[in-house]
C-alpha cells in the first residue's frame, strides 16, 4: 500500500476501507459497495444460549490486550474460511493505527490461551469492524456482544460491519444503502467518544447489564 495511516483513516471517513484479494497479495482494493452491513447498537438480538455463555464468563475477555496477535490469527487460513484478505500491508498499516488509537482489540482466552476475538477501526463515534476469529465455540460471539457493550457504554453510535451475513444477520445486522450510510457515518463523525477507558475488564454481567438483557 502507498499510503500511510492518515490516509486510510481519510478512506474510512468517506465510507470506503481496503481489503486485499489474498492474504499474500501485494496489493489492495478500495471497497466502496452500494449497499452496507451495519449492526444497530439499539436493535441487537442476543440469543439466550450465548447470554447464558456471557453470563458465565466461560472466557477471559479483555480489550486491547493483544493486538498484534488477533489481526494475525484473523489473517490465518481457517478450516471455515480457505481464504482472508488481511495482507502484510493492510496488517502494517492496522498496527500503526493501533498505536494511534484509532484501531482496537477484543480479546476471548480460555485457560489463558487466546481462543477469539475481533478488531476494527475507530473515528469519532463509528466502529468499522475488520474482521474476528475464533479456536473455541462461541468465542468470537462473546467478543462482539462484548463489543457492543463498550461502545454503547462509551456512547458510539456507528458499528459497520461492512457486509452482512448469515452468522451476523442473527443478532440484528442489516444492509443499508450507500447514503443511508453515509448520513449515518457523518454523524457519528462527528461524536467524541473514548473507547478505551480504565474499565479495561468487563465481566459478563456487566455487559448484559449494559444490553440490558435480563
Amino acid at each position: 500500500m502507498a499510503f500511510g495511516p492518515s490516509e486510510l483513516l481519510a478512506l474510512y471517513a468517506k465510507g470506503q476501507f481496503p481489503m486485499a484479494e489474498d492474504q499474500t497479495s501485494d496489493s489492495v482494493a478500495i471497497i466502496d459497495p452500494d449497499m452496507r452491513g451495519i449492526l444497530p447498537l439499539d436493535q441487537l438480538h442476543l440469543p439466550r444460549r450465548l447470554a447464558r455463555t456471557i453470563s458465565s464468563d466461560r472466557f477471559h475477555v479483555t480489550t486491547n490486550n493483544n493486538f498484534a496477535a488477533v489481526i494475525a490469527m484473523c489473517a490465518e487460513r481457517a478450516a471455515d474460511r480457505q481464504q482472508t484478505w488481511i495482507n502484510s500491508g493492510i496488517d502494517y498499516l492496522c498496527q500503526q493505527l493501533h498505536q494511534l488509537g484509532h484501531a482496537h482489540s477484543v480479546e476471548c482466552y480460555l485457560d489463558n490461551e487466546l481462543v477469539g476475538g475481533l478488531y476494527g477501526v475507530t473515528l469519532g463515534g463509528a466502529f468499522f469492524g475488520e474482521s474476528m476469529f475464533t479456536r473455541s465455540r462461541d468465542a468470537s460471539k462473546v467478543a462482539l456482544f462484548h463489543l457492543c457493550a463498550r461502545l454503547i457504554k462509551q456512547g458510539f453510535s456507528l458499528l459497520d460491519t461492512q457486509f452482512i451475513t448469515e452468522h451476523l444477520e442473527q443478532f440484528g445486522a442489516i444492509e443499508i444503502s450507500r447514503d443511508s450510510y453515509l448520513q449515518l457515518l457523518q454523524t457519528a463523525k462527528q461524536q467524541t467518544p473514548i473507547f478505551f477507558d480504565d474499565n479495561k475488564i468487563m465481566n459478563g454481567q456487566q455487559v448484559l447489564q449494559i444490553l440490558k438483557v435480563k
